[in-house]
């Protein structure tokens, strides 16, 4: 995947977490360092548990954006919000 295709999964998926976690919303910047630190989560969940993710667009989504819950539970967690 390109640079862009990365950026446009990034947003989305950011923006999937935060919607499905019922969260504020972190704006456009936020919801794209959710959704691409999510990716590398995702990615890393993924391969630990040797679950081969496919590329393209669709099966990098769902990886991208469980990692992002991931990451919004653990930051959740972090700071004392359930």
């Amino acid at each position: 995947m390109g640079v862009i295709a990365w950026i446009v999964v990034g947003l989305i998926a950011g923006w999937l977490a935060n919607m499905l976690l019922k969260g504020r919303g972190g704006g456009l910047l936020g919801n794209l360092a959710v959704g691409l630190v999510g990716a590398i989560i995702g990615g890393w969940l993924f391969g630990a548990f040797g679950i081969i993710s496919a590329d393209g667009f669709g099966p990098q989504l769902v990886s991208a954006t469980i990692g992002a819950i991931v990451l919004l539970l653990i930051w959740g967690a972090i700071r004392g919000r359930s």
